[in-house]
This record gives structure tokens, C-alpha cells and sequence, in this order.
């Protein structure tokens, strides 16, 4: 057949006479100029199949004589390129997510952060008994007043990285940190009975017992002493309202108050020992194993004089 005969061939079967245009930029130079010198309109100046495979081999490696499973190859290595870029960029998501809900696990209860990562909606609580922890450093103001800055960081950093690791043995959630004051709770966000007095007071005395060997920072042999407060709230007394971003709010005039009374066991207490109230007192009696003596009455700010006890130890 002629090339007259092939070109009426085309025009009948209304195929375009025309060449196909690929922009320079989809390819290297090297496979466009060969494309080029292939789609040369006089036949002879095309290169002959042993020359496109020379110069193909130059231009994409070795290949079989099949150049479609070299066109394959290509597409099974990019595929799997793109597989490992998906799977890196999978894990740095997943890191990411791990680290954000690690966060929050840190800033909320463990139950509610595990409720706002699964998108559920957290609904206020009221919580009929708890215990509340509250302790501060003897003697804060002087020991920062003799460091530098970072001095008083390092400190308080070690001191609570120490108060974190001893919480974590008991079921006690930590509320806050407010200087060197240090505010923990138990029987919330998950109740536990009144095991939560227990917790609270065994917490204590570990602390008590572990701050004795704490030292300062860069002032080898030296110190520190702790005050240690304790309350329980009955029916009456507490209450949570509700969960926000940071922290929990609590109830001025219910759970504020059994936090208010901790806090005052805490600064009318003396160093390195545990002021208690009746309330928890008496949950403790009950459970057993405590060793407890009677201070007396104590004047408490906005409550007259309360009864309070010394927690000296434990026989468990």
C-alpha cells in the first residue's frame, strides 16, 4: 500500500492526520527529542526500533523486549512510592493525634478526654463523696528568695515531677498546681466508694515519707518540708459543675467549701505533718488501718472552731 493509499485510508475512516502535542515539560528533553525524531514526516528520518530501544535504555534503564512491561515497572515503582509517602504521612498523623490526646489526658480526667476524643458530649456530674488533697511548700518564699529564677523553675519542676510520680500509684486525680501549692482529688472523675479516703490519705504519708531524702537542686543538702491538709465531703458537700478546656469548675458554695476546708487543714497545719478533718476522720475509722491522734479545736476562717486530727501512719 502507498502512503497515497494510507492517506486516503485515514480521511475515510476520519482518523486526524495530525500529531498528538505533548508540552516539553511532561518529559526530559532527551525522551521529547526522540518522540520528535519519531513523528518525522518524511519515514526515512524516523529512527529504526533498534535505535528508539538504544536510545530508551539510555533514557529509562534496562528494559525487556516488551516496553509495555517496562511501562508497568514504572507504574508498579510509583505506586509503590506513593504507598511509602501515604504511609509516612499516616504516621506523622497518627503521631500527632497521639500527642494531642496525651495533651488533653494531661490538662483533663482521663474518662473525659477519652469521651471528647471520641466526640461524645460531657454532661455535668454531681458527686456525693470525695476527698481533697491539699499541700505547700514550708517556707516557699524564702527558698525562692535566695535562688535565681530558674532556680525556683528547676526546683518546682523536680518537686512536682517527684509528687506526679508517687500520684500515679493511687487512684487520685491531680486538679492543680498553683505555685508551689498542690491540689489532688479522689473519688472523682471516677467513683470509687469511699475508697477515696484511703487513697488520699495513703498518697500523703507516701509523700510525707518521700519528701524527707527531696533535695533542693543545686544546693546539695538542703531540704524541704511540706504541710499537708485533707478534707472529705459528705452529701452536702460537694458537687462538680462541669468540665472546661483547662481544669474542672467547682461549685462556690458546695465543693468549693470541702476545697476551702482542705486548704485551711493545709496552712493551719504544721510542717511535715497531716491535718485532717472529723469527716475524713471518721471514713477512715471506718476502713481501718490508720493511726490517728486528736489535735483539738482549731479556729478555721468562716467556720469557727472544728475538731482536727494528726494521720501519723498507716498499719497496712
Amino acid at each position: 500500500m502507498s502512503e497515497r493509499e494510507i492517506l486516503n485510508e485515514v480521511i475515510a475512516s476520519n482518523i486526524p492526520p495530525v500529531r498528538p502535542r505533548v508540552p516539553r515539560s511532561s518529559c526530559s528533553n532527551e525522551l521529547y527529542n526522540l518522540m520528535e525524531r519519531c513523528w518525522e514526516e518524511i519515514p526515512v528520518e524516523r529512527p529504526t526500533f533498534p535505535k528508539i530501544k538504544e536510545r530508551l535504555k539510555k533514557v529509562i534503564g534496562d528494559f525487556g523486549d516488551n516496553i509495555v512491561d517496562v511501562l508497568f515497572q514504572r507504574m508498579e515503582q510509583y505506586a509503590m512510592n506513593l504507598e511509602l509517602k501515604v504511609a509516612e504521612k499516616t504516621q506523622q498523623f497518627m503521631d500527632e493525634k497521639n500527642r494531642s490526646e496525651q495533651l488533653l489526658s494531661q490538662l483533663l480526667p482521663k474518662t473525659v478526654a477519652a469521651a471528647l476524643t471520641r466526640g461524645e458530649h460531657v454532661d455535668p456530674e454531681a458527686f456525693e463523696s470525695v476527698s481533697i488533697y491539699f499541700s505547700d511548700i514550708v517556707g516557699f518564699t524564702t527558698i525562692a528568695a535566695a535562688g535565681s529564677p530558674m532556680e525556683v523553675v528547676n526546683l518546682l519542676n523536680e518537686l512536682y515531677t517527684f509528687f506526679d510520680g508517687v500520684i500515679e500509684q493511687f487512684d487520685v486525680y491531680k486538679v492543680e498546681t498553683i505555685g508551689d501549692a498542690y491540689l489532688v482529688s479522689s473519688g472523682l472523675p471516677v467513683r470509687n466508694g469511699n475508697r477515696h479516703a484511703a487513697a488520699i490519705a495513703s498518697m500523703s504519708l507516701e509523700l510525707i515519707d518521700g519528701i524527707r531524702s527531696f533535695s533542693i537542686p543545686d544546693r546539695p543538702g538542703q531540704t524541704l518540708q511540706i504541710r499537708i491538709g485533707l478534707n472529705s465531703g459528705t452529701k452536702k458537700g460537694c458537687k462538680l459543675i462541669c468540665y472546661t478546656t483547662w481544669n474542672v469548675i467547682w461549685d462556690s458554695t458546695r465543693f468549693g467549701d470541702t476545697v476551702n476546708v482542705a486548704s485551711r487543714m493545709e496552712s493551719t497545719g504544721e510542717a511535715m505533718k497531716i491535718q485532717i478533718t472529723e469527716e475524713t476522720k471518721e471514713l477512715l475509722m471506718n476502713i481501718g488501718g490508720y493511726r490517728i491522734a486528736e489535735r483539738g479545736s482549731v479556729a478555721i476562717k468562716g467556720k469557727g472552731l472544728l475538731t482536727t486530727h494528726w494521720l501519723l501512719g498507716s498499719d497496712k
